[in-house]
């Protein structure tokens, strides 16, 4: 992973060849078919109790904005904060310096081992990869965290990475991967997950530096919160000594009392639940109570970047809570791993390209237009962000950034043609000699740059008399 923004894989095809890939592969398409359509059912279902649904969303729209608009200030009070309570605040630009302090804090502690609560950014950042170069092991404790890390494979989703595996293929990753499993594991989930809770007791027992992400963080107060439904994270944040948390810069809130607001819709959107099992909150250092080392790594990486795009920043509203992946058309059907980056799905089209901002990227310049801008993500997103509005408007910048394409000259020419009547009737008269190049009416293959367009999709062979040409011979 060492590159600077690694948020993408490495080695990633873009979408479009990916998404083939995926398309073939039917058991992938169940899974993902039944679960996300599982998930959408009971999300509609907990938010459909929720008579102030809409006001909570413009809330939630205005307060991440507010934060937005004065991030220099909420970082500040934040840094100030944290530090009177006890803790360390550390500044990380990119994904190498963020990985760098982590890996420096742990063999401060002597360990060679660190337990993972469940973190987007940590997975941003490659800390993982980062971690074991360093010859730190990194253990993930999210049950599905730890079936993708076991698999040796890589997180499909935001909020169930492990989304694209059945109980089946689950059991055999656990018989093939887990030194202490134990004889005659079934697939039923509750032997799964009991073999799974009794690899990590261990680990949490013995464990002496926990890694964490945060979901929110109150500047007044300096607190940091996760919200989690195993209990996993809570013995992160209770039993090791040390405590480090990664955390993107955007997602501070400005007081106790708006993060209020961030409870009720961030369960509802993400888990369906009227409230997270486990919401743990921890400011600073407590005597006697919890880790009493505590570093909190405030992580930039293509963020400011992204705020000084006025469509573009809207995209860091987000809270993480996975409700467009489960709505979008297009993610149902070819899964996360297409996306080739640690942010899948509608959500990932729009952030990964500007975290990642480089033109020369091919595969995360690929990602805006994984869509069929149906627009369901808008309506789903407890925050509002417009994902349409931000993919059109990456679309353009890509395709600007390329330059001139045979795509770009064709639309050129077709608007030269479109804004003149007399040429437009003469290209009509022109398509007709598209008989030459079809079969049965349809046109299956065109030569050169045409060969891309018709490899995916026919087109009827224009009728020999235009509708114009018609209503001049009949109607005059």
């Amino acid at each position: 992973m060492g590159t600077r923004n690694p948020v993408t894989w490495l080695g990633s095809p873009k979408f479009p060849d990916a998404a083939r890939t995926a398309l073939a592969n039917t058991q992938l398409r169940g899974n993902l078919r039944r679960a996300t359509g599982t998930i959408r059912g009971r999300r509609a279902a907990a938010v459909g109790e929720m008579t102030d649904w809409e006001d909570l969303r413009l809330a939630g729209e205005a307060l991440k904005d507010e934060v937005l608009a004065n991030l220099d200030v909420y970082l500040e009070r934040l840094e100030k904060s944290v530090t009177e309570r006890g803790g360390v605040v550390h500044w990380a630009r990119d994904a190498a310096e963020a990985n760098e302090i982590v890996l420096r804090l742990v063999r401060e502690t002597g360990s060679d081992e660190v337990v993972k609560v469940k973190s987007m950014a940590t997975a941003e950042i490659g800390l993982n990869e980062a971690l074991e170069a360093g010859g730190v092991t990194a253990i993930e404790t999210d049950l599905a965290e730890l079936i993708v890390q076991l698999g040796n494979d890589r997180p499909s989703h935001i909020l169930v990475p492990a989304i694209h595996r059945n109980r089946s293929e689950i059991r055999e990753i656990f018989r093939r991967e887990m030194p202490d499993v134990p004889d005659g594991l079934t697939d039923e989930p509750r032997d799964l997950a009991e073999a799974a809770r009794a690899h990590l007791r261990r680990k949490f027992l013995s464990a002496r530096v926990a890694v964490s992400g945060a979901n929110f963080a109150v500047a007044d107060t300096g607190s940091i919160v996760v919200l989690e439904s195993e209990g996993n994270g809570r013995m992160c944040l209770t039993l090791p000594e040390t405590l480090i948390t990664v955390m993107g810069i955007e997602k501070l809130v400005p007081t106790w009392s708006d993060l209020e607001v961030f409870l009720q819709l961030l369960p509802r959107s993400s888990t369906a639940e009227r409230m997270n099992p486990y919401t743990s909150v921890w400011t600073g250092v407590t005597p006697g109570d919890g880790p009493q080392r505590f570093h909190l790594v405030l992580l930039d990486n293509g963020r400011t970047a992204t705020l000084a795009d006025e469509v573009g920043r809207q995209a860091l509203r987000c809270i993480r809570c996975s409700a467009c992946l489960n709505v979008c058309p297009v993610y149902e059907r070819t899964g996360g791993e297409s996306y080739g980056s640690v942010y899948p799905g509608p959500i990932g089209a729009i952030l990964t390209p500007q975290l990642v901002d480089d033109p020369h990227d091919a595969q995360a310049a690929s990602l805006p237009f994984a869509s069929s801008l149906c627009g369901a993500c808008f309506e789903v997103c407890p925050v509002r962000i417009n994902i349409p509005e931000v993919l059109t408007h990456l679309r353009a910048r890509s395709v600007k950034a390329r330059g001139r394409s045979p795509e770009s000259i064709a639309m050129a020419a077709a608007a030269w043609v479109f804004s003149s009547p007399s040429r437009y009737e003469r290209a009509q008269k022109l398509a007709t000699f598209a008989k030459l190049v079809s079969r049965n009416g349809r046109i299956t293959r065109l030569p050169g740059p045409g060969a891309a367009w018709t490899s995916s999709r026919d087109a009827p062979v224009p009728p020999k008399q235009s509708f114009r040409a018609w209503w001049k011979e009949n109607r005059g």
